[in-house]
């Protein structure tokens, strides 16, 4: 019964049967940094000159590790002082070592859950707003992909408003426009920036 319900938690954490709040937070957080660095990189990149979508996709690509290091690895590091201080106090209150228990075991998953929630939102995030880039030369133009990157950006930052007000019973509709707007205001902005 254990290792049947071990993969059950697992698949639940995960995401099939709804996450943690804090994960949720975290992906959804760290991808609306992933998707505007995505518009900021993307628009930056043509309008610097860059040549051709692949260069534009490796450099997005540069940004996507550094933003899912950092996702993972800061909230690892965050979560296990929180982890720690809460067994600490636990086991206070209760004149008992926690380690090797359930309660540990339980934490030590939700960390696990939380630095992967944080990694993949950025990931998300970025490489999404990348993919018209494949496509350049072939069938969009650097234009016409950077315009179709910032528009998967803005829908991807449109899906996670849309998202969590589902969550919270607000209006999905208004939700999603105030996230996808973000968007759009990067966008502009990184056309009046100078050079």
């Amino acid at each position: 019964m254990g290792a049947k319900s071990d993969p059950e938690s697992f698949l639940e954490r995960a995401g099939l049967d709804g996450i943690g709040p804090i994960a949720r937070r975290y992906f959804v957080s760290n991808g609306f940094d992933g998707a505007l660095t995505g518009v900021g990189v993307t628009v930056g990149a043509y309008l610097s000159g860059v040549p051709d979508g692949l260069t534009v996709i490796k450099i997005g690509l540069g940004g996507a590790v550094g933003l899912t290091t950092s996702g993972v690895w800061s909230v690892w590091e965050i979560e296990r002082a929180e982890m720690r201080a809460e067994l600490h106090d636990i086991e206070d209150a209760m004149l008992t070592d926690l380690s090797e228990t359930q309660i540990e075991r339980e934490k030590t998953s939700d960390q696990v859950v939380n630095a992967l929630m944080s990694g993949l939102g950025p990931l998300f995030g970025l490489v999404l707003p990348l993919v018209p880039f494949l496509f350049e030369g072939a069938a969009l133009s650097l234009f016409q992909a950077t315009l179709l990157s910032v528009a998967v950006a803005v829908g991807v930052l449109f899906a996670f408003g849309a998202y969590m007000a589902s969550i919270s019973r607000q209006r999905w509709y208004v939700a999603g426009i105030r996230m996808g707007l973000a968007g759009i205001v990067v966008a502009i902005i990184s056309v009046f920036l100078p050079g």
